[in-house]
């Protein structure tokens, strides 16, 4: 289903026009990047890089904090509401490494009683003494990336862990204190079939994650599989997949709370939660990214020096640009965070995030529920099931 093409872009403001002061700021979390893994895998597309034998822990995590001391006037004085180590893959870092890692962040930002620290990991890392170790750091969710079980499906992947392995996996973490972890599934894998999809999830569901990332397999550009397409199932099978899927994860008690994932009652990333409701985050390591807010109204888009070997070179800058959002960006960037999630958010919410009015929404509104894409709640800003299909149809009635 295609944008009418009848209906033009709205003007919801300048870029310059007068923006209220944020009447307060949102809630911050922080987003620490390891680029290191242990091959780079064909379909990704993130800022991750094979590891040599020996890891640069010390001079990373040195680096990591001298990075967050420049940030740290974005803080305000603001408690962390959740840490999130992505990559690559963090677990390849040693609990001594990210323990000295985590009390110098906490010297520099208070942590919320009820932090949330999530790790991501992959099967052929786990280890049950390291495990352990972050445990009692105070890492209290994983989410470990196991994409699927079936020996075949994994090597065309280039996934470096077996189908056991992958079951292994959950019962360490759980044995080594985690109650809280995400599985990392995917689906439209090479010549997968709907038996094969539903195969992979029944096998993760029985593993009783409280969180499931359950996602198609898009070829990105500057991948191996951009370059040399793998043959995938063709669109009619790749629903069927979807529609059964989704059916399957409600049967178990777990419900979808965005495109692509689904928690047991009250077990939804807060992490993610927070990046969706267009939240604050301090982006640290080779690579990252932040969206700031600050008391007079800017907010900020971040990222940091790529490589890692240019990150570490004291020579060169951790930031390597910021951009100021203008008042003609941010109906966009606030939408195409909200609308991700299956409930949406208060309408309120768009006011105290952006500092704009949400009378400026009204046309864009107006015609994206006319297209049948947005709810008609005028308490909330949601997108209808079938806008879920086609979010990138109605983010078109709010790009400027």
């Amino acid at each position: 289903m295609n944008h009418d093409p009848a209906a033009s872009p709205l003007i919801l403001g300048g870029a310059h026009a007068p923006r209220a002061a944020l009447p307060q700021l949102p809630p911050l979390a922080l987003y620490i990047h390891i680029p290191w893994c242990v091959r780079k895998c064909p379909y990704c597309d993130f800022n991750s890089h094979a590891a040599s034998p020996t890891l640069p822990e010390q001079e990373y995590v040195d680096a990591l904090l001298a990075d967050l001391d420049q940030d740290l006037p974005a803080a305000y004085g603001r408690e962390l509401s959740s840490i999130f180590f992505g990559g690559g893959t963090p677990s390849l870092f040693s609990a001594q490494a990210l323990g000295r890692l985590l009390a110098g962040v906490q010297q520099r930002i208070p942590f919320a009683s009820d932090i949330e620290i999530t790790l991501e990991a992959n099967p052929g890392t786990f280890e049950q003494e390291k495990f352990t170790a972050y445990r009692a750091l105070g890492i209290n969710r994983l989410s470990i990336g196991i994409q699927s079980f079936q020996e075949q499906k994994l090597e065309a992947l280039g996934r470096i862990h077996s189908g056991a392995e992958a079951v292994r996996a959950a019962d360490m973490a759980r044995q080594a204190g985690f109650d809280n972890f995400n599985l990392d599934l995917m689906h439209g894998l090479p010549d997968q079939s709907l038996e094969d999809a539903l195969g992979d999830l029944r096998q993760a569901i029985a593993m009783k994650p409280t969180h499931l990332s359950w996602y198609q397999l898009t070829l990105e550009p500057n991948t191996v599989f951009w370059n040399q397409p793998p043959t995938l199932p063709e669109d009619d099978i790749l629903w069927d997949i979807q529609e059964a899927g989704q059916a399957l994860l409600a049967e178990h008690g777990y419900a979808q709370y965005e495109v692509s994932a689904y928690a047991q009652p009250g077990r939804a990333a807060r992490h993610n939660l927070n990046y969706w409701s267009f939240g604050d985050f301090i982006g640290i390591g080779a690579g990252a990214h932040g969206k700031l807010s600050h008391p007079d109204g800017r907010i900020l888009r971040t990222w940091k020096t790529r490589l890692p070997k240019d990150y570490l070179n004291p020579a060169k800058s951790f930031k390597a640009g910021e951009k100021a959002l203008g008042n003609d960006e941010l109906p966009f960037e606030f939408l195409m965070n909200a609308l991700r999630l299956t409930d949406g958010v208060d309408a309120v919410l768009f006011a105290q995030r952006t500092g704009l009015d949400l009378a400026s929404l009204a046309e864009a509104r107006r015609q994206a529920e006319q297209s049948g894409l947005l709810q008609v709640e005028p308490s909330r800003l949601a997108a209808t099931p079938r806008g879920q299909l086609f979010l990138n149809d109605l983010l078109q009635y709010f790009l400027i």
